[in-house]
């Protein structure tokens, strides 16, 4: 096949590039052999500057031409990709072709290219294709033939088989994922119609050739044949794993289940030789190869519900399960962790997509549930083998054991035979593991991932409780055995540290497995029996916990503490509070053995052992920061337990000594690091809502408590008032008072008592604040809680900065705001350039903090801003130009990329378009441009809250140029203000950055999942009224872009979304307009459905 060069050259032109071949192929070289890095790095600032040159495409043809070395044939191919990848300045469809067919022709005559540049070219031919997926010539879409194009490859021997499935491959995965360079909607657009127009005829075609390859009796010795296999299953994998719907935006999230496959493929998999081609390969092919086979299985057996009817879905899953009772009988291949791993998965979606009165109803069920649950058991016995695996054998087993209560068949379900089973193997395998450990190096301890057990014993909370009362009995037989070996090596002089070790390690399993089944229980199903065996075990660890503290002196074990802490959160959650009957047996169980009579004595329990850990694991941040959010959570139910919690002796010495001396995490240690006080704000917030309980306005016991805050405040004013100070210790002292002080304000979430903590603080203290910023503002350490501190104090959570008419208060704290920020910013911004890595830890995350300070100032309303510019007050005007300031310092990718930062900023602006338009209208045309760049931008964001934020900022700006075009065009005596005419003025001269958020506006309605329909219609109405006439070409051109016979259908709606609207933007009219725009959306998606065509996202946007 002859191909036309995608690039004609010249003689000369040809003799000069032939030139700079050598060079380019010895920069390749440089580039992927050397083992200098400033060679290396030489040659790819070399290799970056030829891609962007303007003779970048014909150099790349003769690379592929004449190149001698695989690294410059690799450098063409990816070069090219580039170029057709562009956005700007794209290359014409000519020349695409042209590229297309070059690489098709290059890959069939060059059969011996390196695996790599292979692979590149295959992306190459992907990426052309899927980007011109809707590009036309002479009425043919010329890059719709992927199956045609392959077609001769196929045909051809095995290595050009290979190259063939490939390509498939390639392109399927290619135009499922999207890149962050094109729109998501014209991705989704792309993938729904290569789904309607291709992809089933490639998954038929991948089936027919593995059935093809299966039915030859695969040589097992030949490489080829090998790699023939493994691509045809790779194509099929990514067949079943398109995005059918364009629901998955994270790959790694494996909890969607469902896999969403088109009804026009129901004749795929009521065939049952479909799924049977995949049983049968698995066990005919080498165990290298059967993960891909599982990963098919999975997807095939994760088909949506709805694809069957009733008995369609019984004869689909008896075939299933058939195949998998063929595996765990053979299970010699499930030794490879892979297979065992994609095997796990495949058990688990059993249940995740049926129920189990269906699994029951399947004829070998009784069998299958009895190697199920060996399997299971023998895999949990077996915990150092593929541990991650463990969580898809749990997950079946528990919902197995929550589905027990609703089924409605006849047939037995077995499961209160295997369950109790699945729970011993994990409890006893577990406490097995310990020894193990203990005694072989290298070996990782699963307590050590606190993240993997947490998940393990929520998924055995359920399970435990399916006949939970054997798996009380074996809790307690086997804690009784181990708490009275330890008890005994504790009391021996001569026990080896090891076999003390061994028990605390068994005993930290059996309070995280005791704390789990109690935080399985559920109120409408719990039993007085079974209340009275958790109060067995909740007696036994209370009784350990004695033990243990006891020895705290002497020694401790972290992992057992914070065994202990999960036991307590999950006993808190269950039996401390309103909902839980104070009848309950298990608070007669614990008076009987414990005398604890009561709940008031329960929490007194809960408080001793929060005071003795911050006492004695100060030092130990897992276990002060888990500690402290325990009593974080018992302080936050007002009025029930805090009004208990405040009366006990030992919450009363809390509110009176927290000082070092008593707790020694809010010691000064000068070796830990700034961060590590961050749980000081938790204890305070947690000691703030405790003095909330009984202060109301006792001024006297509110300063008692301030004590040791005014000492720390006191002491830092001395520091700073001396020429030379420690400033370290300066520092130290400072941070941990701002978070202590931070936990309060958001505490005191009442009038009375954050007046009280204000008079405190202001004007006295505030000058500290701002010298701490002054000095110290290229620290962020130091920066960022007093600056989160100063956004608390502006924050008027729960109406509590209500000042007397007469106090002058407002206007004072804002005055303070406003100096912080103009402050910080000015100095920020002469950091000069900051490395990537670290922008957003020196630079960006201030900003965001200071944007949602003056939001939370500027919505307050305690605040006339008005009276600024009335008395000649510069600082509101200072607050909001250092605003503008460090929004320029910030570049449009960034606002974006980091969500803290999109979060306050989009706030900020929302606040300001609403009440401060006359600021904005004032600004420079480049600043405004910048602003209307990050709504446009902000409009498509994958952050909902971004996107709404930006709608409302759009739809404030658009009214007031409304607003104000309506007044300029009537006879008034009143001319419209300077800043007014100015800004309508560069709107007049800009028209095409409104134009484009009209377009994206409407885009995202028509064609995307629109989750906020609502907020997107609110700008509309106003973007139509101040743009009729591209409105108008706008909705031609959709029209237009659809088949002749959805044309009318299509004009009709746009028809009926104008019917009855006015030309102004008055509520009710608006309102009216948001109903048409539902029915309009409805319409619109109903009339495209089975239409392959429909508007190209990219024109639109253009």
């Amino acid at each position: 096949m002859c191909v036309r060069p995608f690039a004609l050259l010249g003689t000369e032109e040809d003799s000069a590039l032939s030139k700079s071949l050598a060079q380019l192929e010895n920069l390749c070289k440089q580039l992927y052999e050397t083992t200098d890095t400033t060679t290396r790095l030489q040659a790819e600032k070399a290799l970056v500057e030829f891609t962007n040159s303007p003779d970048c495409l014909s150099k790349c043809q003769l690379l592929l031409e004449r190149g001698s070395s695989s690294y410059s044939q690799l450098l063409a191919a990816t070069c090219l990709t580039k170029l057709v990848s562009r956005t700007n300045n794209p290359l014409p469809l000519e020349q695409r072709i042209d590229i297309r067919n070059y690489v098709l022709n290059y890959l069939a005559t060059r059969p011996k290219l390196a695996t790599f540049v292979t692979q590149a070219l295959i992306q190459l031919y992907a990426r052309i294709t899927k980007l011109g997926w809707f590009d036309c010539q002479k009425d043919d879409y010329v890059f719709r033939n992927a199956i045609t194009d392959v077609t001769r490859f196929l045909q051809d021997s095995v290595e050009y088989c290979i190259i063939g499935v490939t390509i498939l491959s390639q392109l399927t995965n290619e135009i499922n994922q999207a890149d962050t360079t094109h729109p998501l909607t014209k991705h989704r657009k792309i993938a729904s119609s290569f789904r309607d127009s291709s992809l089933f005829d490639i998954f038929t075609l991948s089936c027919n050739l593995l059935k093809q390859a299966s039915g030859k009796n695969l040589n097992l010795n030949d490489e080829s044949q090998h790699g023939l296999l493994m691509q045809l299953l790779k194509l099929t994998h990514n067949c079943l794993n398109f995005d059918f719907i364009g629901t998955s935006t994270d790959e790694s999230s494996d909890d969607l289940c469902t896999v969403q496959i088109p009804t026009s493929w129901r004749s795929a998999f009521l065939d049952s030789s479909t799924l049977q081609l995949f049983f049968d390969l698995y066990h005919s092919i080498p165990p290298s190869f059967s993960p891909l086979v599982l990963s098919c299985l999975v997807q095939i057996a994760s088909v949506r519900r709805s694809l069957f009817n009733n008995a369609e879905r019984a004869k689909f899953l008896s075939h299933l399960v058939d195949g998998v009772k063929r595996i765990l009988e053979n299970p010699q291949s499930l030794l490879d962790p892979n297979n065992y791993h994609e095997f796990c998965r495949l058990l688990a979606r059993l249940k995740s997509n049926y129920q189990l009165g269906e699994l029951v109803k399947v004829e070998n069920y009784p069998e299958v549930i009895r190697l199920i649950a060996n399997f299971t058991v023998t895999s949990l016995q077996h915990w150092e083998f593929a541990p991650n695996s463990v969580h898809y054998l749990l997950s079946l087993w528990q919902r197995l054991a929550a589905s027990v209560p609703y089924v409605k068949a006849t047939e037995p379900h077995m499961l209160e035979t295997y369950t109790p089973e699945v729970t011993k193997a994990y409890i006893t395998s577990r406490l097995e593991s310990v020894h193990i450990i203990l005694s072989r190096d290298g070996l990782e301890d699963p307590l050590e991932d606190t993240g993997l057990v947490q998940q393990q014993l929520d998924q055995l909370s359920t399970i435990g409780r399916c006949e939970y009362e054997k798996t009380c009995a074996l809790l307690v037989q086997l804690f009784d055995q181990s708490a009275q070996s330890y008890q005994e090596l504790l009391q021996s002089a001569s026990a080896s540290p090891m076999d003390i070790a061994v028990q605390e390690g068994r005993l930290t399993w059996l309070v995280y497995i005791i704390g789990a089944v109690i935080g399985g229980r559920v109120s409408f199903a719990s039993t007085d029996e079974q209340d009275a065996m958790d109060g067995e075990l909740v007696c036994r660890v209370l009784q350990l916990m004695n033990l243990t503290d006891s020895r705290l002196a002497q020694a401790g074990n972290e992992k057992l503490e914070l065994a202990m802490l999960s036991f307590f959160e999950q006993f808190r959650k269950i039996y401390i509070g309103d909902q839980v009957q104070k009848s309950s047996k298990l608070y007669r169980r614990l008076s009987e053995v414990l005398g604890l009579n009561d709940e008031t004595m329960v929490l007194s329990v809960f408080i001793g052992k929060i005071i003795t850990n911050l006492k004695y694991w100060g030092r130990c941040e897992p276990i002060t920061s888990k500690t402290l959010q325990l009593l974080n959570d018992l302080s936050i139910g007002y009025p029930f337990p805090s009004r208990k919690l405040v009366k006990l002796s030992a919450v009363q010495f809390m509110l009176n000594n927290h000082t070092s001396e008593h707790f020694s995490f809010l010691g000064i240690n000068n070796q830990s690091n700034l961060t590590d006080m961050r749980c000081r704000t938790t204890f305070y917030t947690a000691l703030g809502r405790l003095l909330m309980v009984d202060l109301g306005e006792d001024e006297d016991q509110y300063e008692q408590f301030m004590l040791p805050l005014t000492a720390a405040f006191e002491a830092v004013a001395q520091m700073f008032s001396t020429n030379s100070f420690n400033e370290q210790e300066a520092k130290r002292t400072l941070v941990g008072l701002v978070r202590d002080l931070r936990g309060i304000a958001f505490a005191f979430n009442a009038k009375t008592s954050f007046m009280m903590l204000f008079e405190w603080i202001y004007p006295s203290y505030m000058p500290i604040l701002q010298r701490a910023i002054e000095l110290w503002y290229h620290d962020p350490a130091c920066t960022t809680p007093v600056l989160k501190l100063m956004a608390e104090l502006v924050h008027n959570r729960s109406q509590r900065l209500q000042f007397d008419v007469s106090s002058p208060n407002g206007i004072l704290l804002f005055r303070e705001t406003s100096k912080m920020i103009t402050m910080y910013g000015n100095r920020i911004l002469t950091l000069g350039e900051v490395p990537k890595d670290q922008v957003y830890a020196l630079k960006l995350k201030g900003i965001s903090i200071c944007f949602s300070m003056l939001k939370a100032a500027l919505s307050g309303s305690y605040v006339n801003f008005g009276v600024f510019r009335l008395y000649g007050d510069d600082a509101l005007d200072n607050a909001l130009q250092t605003f503008i300031k460090l929004l320029l310092s910030i570049p449009h990718s960034d606002l974006l990329d980091y969500p803290k930062l999109s979060q306050s900023y989009y706030s900020l602006l929302e606040v300001l378009t609403q009440d401060h338009m006359n600021f904005i209208a004032s600004l420079e045309p480049h600043v405004i441009m910048y602003i209307l760049s990050s709504i446009s931008e902000g409009l498509t964001a994958l952050d909902t809250m971004v996107c709404t934020g930006c709608c409302s900022c759009l739809d404030h700006i658009v009214t007031y140029l409304f607003k104000q075009l309506s007044r300029s065009t009537k006879k008034r005596t009143t001319p419209l203000n300077q800043e007014s005419d100015r800004f309508l003025h560069i709107m007049q001269q800009h028209p095409e950055m409104i134009q484009q958020m009209l377009s994206t506006v409407l885009n995202i309605i028509i064609f995307e999942d629109c989750r906020n329909q609502w907020s997107m219609s609110r700008p509309l109405l106003g973007l139509i009224l101040l743009n009729e006439k591209y409105f108008s070409d706008l909705r031609n051109s959709i029209v237009n872009s659809q088949p002749p016979e959805k044309q009318q259908a299509m004009h009709l709606c746009f028809e009926n979304l104008m019917e009855g609207i006015e030309r102004n933007l008055l509520t009710k009219n608006r309102d009216r307009f948001t109903q048409n725009l539902s029915a309009f959306r409805r319409e619109v998606n109903d009339s495209m459905k089975n239409s392959t065509y429909g508007v190209n996202s990219n024109d639109m946007m253009s």
